[in-house]
């Protein structure tokens, strides 16, 4: 199941060649993810009473075309993958239909008190493996 988070370019992304530079994609993409996640399991802060939280640990990005100051990009976010202790979510960014950038992310799952790796809370696992609501 797939999530669409909009944004819009701002002036400020942009690299002295008009185009977004690279390293805000990586912003595009915890906005686009945060989002996905308030729409399939609920608040950020409501991880905190799973005990759990989520960390990047491999991003992985391919650039197909340039994004423009006063674009609007449609991030589409797609869990891939739910491992057991980690999930792999894919993110087109689309400009009119036209793919511009396709990210993988995978994320896994630590304790909160000790940051070291868990497994996934079958309550969120079921959030994400459920249809879109």
């Amino acid at each position: 199941m797939s999530f669409v988070h909009e944004l819009r370019v701002r002036y400020g992304e942009c690299d002295p060649q008009g185009i977004v530079f690279n390293a805000n994609y990586l912003l595009y993409f915890d906005v686009a993810f945060t989002e996905y996640w308030r729409d399939r399991v609920g608040r950020w802060d409501d991880m905190v009473s799973f005990g759990v939280d989520v960390v990047v640990a491999e991003a992985n990005l391919r650039f197909r075309a340039p994004a423009r100051f006063d674009d609007v990009l449609a991030l589409e976010v797609t869990t891939e993958e739910l491992g057991k202790t980690s999930m792999t979510t894919r993110i087109d960014v689309q400009r009119d239909g036209e793919l511009l950038v396709e990210m993988r992310l995978r994320h896994v799952f630590v304790d909160r008190a000790t940051w070291s790796k868990t497994a996934m809370p079958d309550g969120i696992r079921e959030q994400l493996a459920a249809p879109a609501p």
